[in-house]
């Protein structure tokens, strides 16, 4: 059997993470994760990490294998998932990988550009702006010294803007003149797979389980991390907004409310880069048994 990677990708809360496992357990295989959040083992609740369950379930890698002291990039993704592989098609002939993280996914498939390496002393300085200035800040600082990049790049990514400018103030170009586009071949089969659900059903999806991550102590995980709000890792959806009502900008409903906005606003901006790839074929999640039945039967062995 040629050796394959099954992607499951969508939006979040669309449901990928009990497909990704039931898939996993059908073909006695492991996953692997493709969330540039749920990798970091000090955020829980507020990445929706799989339960310990279904940890236990199947083996996960890229889940709880670095600390947000870490600097971590698509780059350092594509890596870590082409060596994990190397190791597990010794025994596997198919991994399941799942995920919303749309770069790492594009990373991982396609392989990205050589970009020039960037100095601490830049990102040191440009954090330290973020933290003082915030998202703002970052827009205003883009828009000036990348226009090119403001008019097409991902303007509510901190991590991609700060990218942006690390490129620009390090090479003097915009990081758009790095890109040739140019896709890598892999050794291996790759078959991409996109969750949907009807918008109505997901934006319900997603601000239930925003009140559900709230029981679960969402507000408490926040307040530990406040020595951390600075870093990279914690400029996320549920942590920022909590941050604001720590330090009385909003009230704690209100803080919920913008969670469940912005989260709804990240799940669409998700659909939108995934709809680009052709390559991904698109199953509506509705009926989950169907669904992998679905895939099962469309993914035949080579």
């Amino acid at each position: 059997m040629q050796k394959t990677v099954i992607i499951i990708a969508g939006p979040t809360a669309v449901g990928k993470t009990a497909l990704a496992i039931e898939l996993a357990l059908h073909y006695n295989t492991v996953i692997i994760s493709a969330d540039s959040r749920q990798c970091y083992k000090e955020l829980g609740i507020g990445v929706a990490k799989p339960s310990e369950a279904e940890l236990q379930a199947v083996q996960h890698y890229f889940i709880n294998s670095h600390s947000i002291q870490d600097s971590l990039s698509a780059a350092d993704f594509e890596n870590y998932a082409l060596s994990q592989l190397q190791h597990l098609f010794l025994t596997k002939d198919v991994v399941v990988m799942v995920g919303g993280t749309g770069l790492y996914i594009k990373a991982f498939v396609e392989g990205l550009d050589q970009i020039p390496a960037v100095s601490d002393a830049v990102k040191e300085k440009l954090s330290t702006a973020f933290a003082t200035g915030g998202l703002p800040w970052l827009q205003a600082q883009v828009r000036e010294d990348d226009p090119g990049f403001f008019e097409t790049g991902e303007i509510q990514n901190p991590q991609r803007m700060l990218r942006a400018l690390e490129v620009k103030w390090t090479t003097g170009k915009s990081i758009q003149a790095f890109r040739t586009n140019q896709k890598k071949e892999r050794p291996f089969r790759i078959i991409q797979f996109g969750l949907e659900l009807p918008r109505t059903v997901l934006y319900k999806q997603i601000n239930q389980r925003v009140l559900q991550m709230v029981a679960d102590g969402l507000v408490e995980e926040a307040r530990t991390l406040i020595p951390f709000r600075s870093l990279n890792a914690l400029q996320t959806v549920g942590y920022r907004e909590l941050f604001d009502c720590f330090d009385g900008i909003t009230s704690l409903d209100r803080a919920v409310e913008l969670i469940q906005q912005n989260t709804r606003h990240y799940a669409k901006r998700q659909m939108t880069w995934f709809k680009k790839d052709p390559n991904m074929q698109w199953v509506n999640v509705g009926d989950r048994e169907k669904v992998l039945q679905q895939i099962i039967q469309q993914f035949i062995p080579m």
